[in-house]
């Protein structure tokens, strides 16, 4: 990392370890869940610039999986936790399939009607239950001796898979792989030209965010004890695009930025009711006509340094 980037993740660790003295633990751990899901999707639009309008159906098989592997069949909320995210990248394997060889807006379109088909399925299929969803799914005991009751061990468990799902993003960003994507994403033709199989390329991006997509999910669903039909629904894909933009597209804290601005206004605003959807437009539309490059991406722009 450069000094710069060092700085942002000791800040970004320290507010983590530190805001659980003032802050609501659950909420905290959203905001991580979510700031994960976010940082999954930026790989894929942000650096390997393919716009997906279904990465819910990641985060919602994951959660699903999970759910029903803790409830129902007993798991462990490691293995639990694991199942749901392997579903997600396996998901993510046969859609990508169907979607890679598109650009633009049918890709877009197309990754929008498979996530509305998931939708439907986890609306009909009897382990979803439905409307009701999986409810009341056990945190379990991690390794069989932290009892994830206590919601400090809870606390720490989602910060080490958010930090560890960041750390692989940034890994992933800044090796070869990730150079080559950034390259597809200004001129794929010119990439095509230097003897690079782009659709390769893209179909792991896609994959590897699926995968880290379904690993907040699998998480969120521990967490929450709750598996529902929100975190499959279209609306969820649209609001992991706003976090995304709000933050800065193509940084590496931007999402983080975003999902705690977005999150916070959530739960902090949900008495104005309907209104909090308004207030968020609002500050999108002002981001966008004043902040183009998202909150990171001007701090970056102003310190002239790569955030």
């Amino acid at each position: 990392m450069s000094r710069a980037q060092r700085i942002a993740f000791g800040v970004m660790l320290a507010f983590f370890l530190l805001a659980p003295l003032v802050l609501y633990p659950v909420f905290l751990m959203k905001v991580m869940c979510f700031a994960l899901f976010a940082c999954a999707f930026n790989l894929l639009i942000g650096f390997g610039g393919l716009l997906s309008f279904g990465h819910a159906m990641f985060l919602g098989t994951a959660g699903y999986v999970s759910a029903h592997a803790a409830k129902v069949w007993g798991c462990p909320p490691e293995l639990a936790i694991l199942l749901g995210t392997l579903a997600a990248a396996a998901l993510g394997l046969v859609t990508g399939l169907l979607a890679i060889r598109r650009q633009g807006i049918y890709f877009a379109m197309i990754t929008l009607a498979l996530s509305q088909m998931i939708y439907f399925y986890c609306l009909q299929a009897p382990f979803t239950h439905g409307e009701d969803g999986i409810q009341s799914v056990p945190r379990g005991t991690l390794f069989g001796f932290i009892d994830l009751s206590n919601i400090w061990a809870m606390y720490a468990t989602v910060l080490v898979v958010f930090v560890a799902g960041f750390l692989l993003i940034y890994r992933a960003i800044h090796s070869p792989f990730g150079q080559v994507l950034k390259s597809i994403r200004e001129n794929e033709a010119r990439a095509i030209s230097l003897g690079y199989d782009t659709t390769r390329y893209k179909f792991l991006a896609f994959v590897l965010s699926a995968a880290l997509a379904g690993l907040a999910g699998a998480t969120k669903a521990i967490v929450f004890q709750l598996a529902s039909l929100t975190d499959v629904h279209w609306t969820m894909s649209g609001e992991v695009v706003l976090i995304t933009l709000l933050g800065g597209m193509g940084t590496i804290f931007g999402p983080v930025a975003g999902a705690l601005v977005i999150i916070t206004m959530e739960n902090y605003l949900a008495q104005l009711g309907a209104w909090v959807t308004v207030a968020q437009g609002v500050i999108f539309v002002i981001c966008v006509l004043a902040f183009r490059r998202g909150i990171v991406g001007e701090i970056a722009h102003f310190l002239k340094k790569p955030l």
